[in-house]
């Protein structure tokens, strides 16, 4: 039987499959449903200081679909939420109430502030007086407050980021996860900047800014808000091929520059399968979002067994057994050519029983095979 249980920077969790900031960690009565349920951890959904400029919309989500109902299926998912609209002193009363009742639950606070040292520092110490575990650094919602430099308009500079990650890691005396965000060039560059200056992981990705699509019927843009929209955040399956490249391209980096660092997985997971992609690629805990907002959080336990079942079936022990197995087999195009070539030219001397390594030789054909070596 597969042992799930993963530790991380120092967190001792039963399984991988930790709960993504947003909706589905927004109060401690949903916060408490996932510790009930089973899964990993849990990171509350972002707050800050002060939550009286968080105002949400409605409707704030759309949805890509795929095949006919009743058999059709989300294959991607668009919000426009912003982070918590609930008062800080509300969280952190919170915070300790959860952790009162599990007080073995791993639970993640996810914060995001404006480029202010003090108001950054005034969280990190509350917070961790609160008792959460870790935290999670919110580099990168594509939407939210960007004119307040705040979420990916910080994330995307790596100065700026470099410098907040500092302050908290001066700050802070639990672990630090910087979030990184997909709306960039070269996610290494934040990704580095952020373990340069202290953070022991980052967690990748957060959505991909995007326009969901247009009404054919009344012109506008979708989720029509009075008429209107703006660009949100996109999740759910058709993002994970994008998030595992940004994945392994993090892992590769990290593991020549920061070998103890750790990666957070995200994007579209909603099956131990896609779990166990993540963890190939480097990955020591995925986070599910958008498909506990589809499935709901008993979707814990098929996950568990469908990665346990992968595990016994290549016979890991452990996820450490397996985590970034699949990296080694990632080169260059100029690389793969040279290798197809090899190969070719090998099927072409067995075809023709020409000998090219000593294990071939054969007794029988010893001597037919010495003539096919004889220069013309």
């Amino acid at each position: 039987m597969a042992d799930l249980s993963v530790t991380v920077d120092g967190l001792k969790l039963p399984n991988p499959f930790v709960i993504g900031s947003g909706p589905p960690g927004t109060n401690a009565n949903v916060i408490a449903k996932a510790f009930d349920e089973g899964w990993g951890a849990v990171i509350a959904k972002t707050i800050s200081l002060d939550a009286s400029k968080v105002i949400n919309v409605a409707p704030r989500y759309a949805r890509m679909r795929v095949g006919q109902k009743p058999n059709e299926t989300i294959v991607g998912w668009q919000n426009i939420e912003l982070i918590s609209d609930r008062p800080f002193e509300v969280w952190i009363d919170e915070f300790k109430r959860v952790k009162d009742k599990y007080p073995t639950g791993v639970l993640i606070a996810s914060i995001m502030e404006e480029y202010h040292k003090d108001r950054w520092v005034e969280i990190v110490e509350k917070c961790q007086d609160a008792g959460v575990d870790a935290f999670e650094l919110n580099f990168s919602c594509p939407h939210g407050l960007p004119e307040r430099k705040m979420g990916a308009a910080m994330g995307q500079d790596c100065d700026i980021l470099g410098e907040v990650c500092s302050w908290v890691n001066k700050a802070s005396k639990i672990p630090v996860w910087a979030k990184m965000t997909p709306n960039i060039t070269h996610i290494e560059d934040p990704a580095r900047a952020a373990l340069k200056n202290g953070c022991e992981g980052i967690a990748a990705i957060n959505t991909i800014l995007c326009v969901m699509g247009v009404d054919l019927k009344t012109l506008r843009p979708e989720p029509t808000v009075e008429g209107y929209t703006t660009p949100g955040g996109y999740s759910c399956k058709a993002v994970r091929p994008i998030a595992l490249r940004m994945v392994m391209e993090c892992a590769r980096m990290m593991k020549q520059e920061f070998p103890k660092a750790s990666i957070s997985g995200i994007g579209g997971v909603e099956t131990g399968e896609d779990a166990a992609q993540f963890i190939l690629l480097g990955a020591s805990t995925v986070q599910v979002c958008t498909g506990v907002m589809i499935h709901g959080y008993g979707v814990v336990k098929p996950m568990c067994e469908q990665l346990s079942a992968f595990m016994d079936k290549h016979t890991f022990k452990t996820i450490e057994d397996f985590r970034g197995h699949s990296l080694q087999f990632f080169t260059t195009h100029a690389d793969l050519v040279q290798r197809q070539k090899d190969a070719k030219a090998a099927e072409r001397n067995e075809a023709k029983g020409t000998i090219t390594r000593d294990t071939q030789w054969s007794g029988d054909k010893f001597v037919e095979q010495s003539s096919k070596l004889v220069a013309e």
